[in-house]
């Protein structure tokens, strides 16, 4: 927004010109694309599961953060056509098996949960709290997720991985909230 000044105006109303001119806080945006290839591969994006996610499909998660909040995303091509995904962000790197990725990343951590005990309390795996990305892919096998959360990733918290599962959509249900079957697919994530 502009905004004229007089030239009469003064120092004084230059400096409110400029505050507002200027925005208040400055959002950061991190991106990561590729290919899938094996688990033993030491790529940053892996399947687990080819008959599931077949090796050179693509993914990419782009990760915006402003002030009130972070929006993620997540663009598969090459996945199996007119199938849903189910998909979380997780607090561990991609690794040899799907589990190195450890569990779903959460703002809030169940303390109820450990190593050996994901979270299943709805209070704490659900969509507000943690990062769901389930998607539909199309006749070409490609799909788009995006998920629009109320906080933002903060010192060296913020989630490692996108793991794809094998469910076609994540459980919602006291007991199962946050389940989505076997680790298909993952993408290593930058540090944000």
């Amino acid at each position: 927004m502009r905004i004229p000044l007089l030239a009469s105006a003064g120092v004084g109303a230059c400096a409110l010109a400029l505050a507002v001119a200027v925005p208040a806080a400055a959002a950061s945006s991190h991106n990561v694309s590729a290919t899938v290839f094996g688990a033993d591969s030491g790529s940053r994006a892996v399947t687990y599961d080819p008959a599931v996610v077949p090796t050179g499909a693509q993914m990419s998660v782009n990760i915006s953060q402003a002030a009130d909040g972070t929006v993620v995303a997540l663009e598969v091509d090459g996945l199996l056509a007119n199938r849903g995904y189910a998909a979380h962000a997780h607090v561990n790197p991609c690794g040899a098996t799907g589990a190195d990725a450890g569990p779903h990343f959460q703002h809030a951590v169940d303390p109820a949960a450990g190593p050996d005990r994901p979270s299943v309390d709805p209070a704490y795996a659900n969509a507000d709290n943690e990062v769901w990305l389930d998607l539909q892919t199309d006749a070409n096998g490609d799909g788009r997720a995006e998920a629009d959360l109320p906080f933002t990733f903060a010192g060296n918290r913020s989630p490692r991985s996108v793991v794809v599962h094998a469910a076609e959509a994540t459980a919602t249900h006291a007991g199962h909230a946050g389940t989505a079957g076997d680790r298909a697919a993952c993408i290593t994530l930058p540090v944000t």
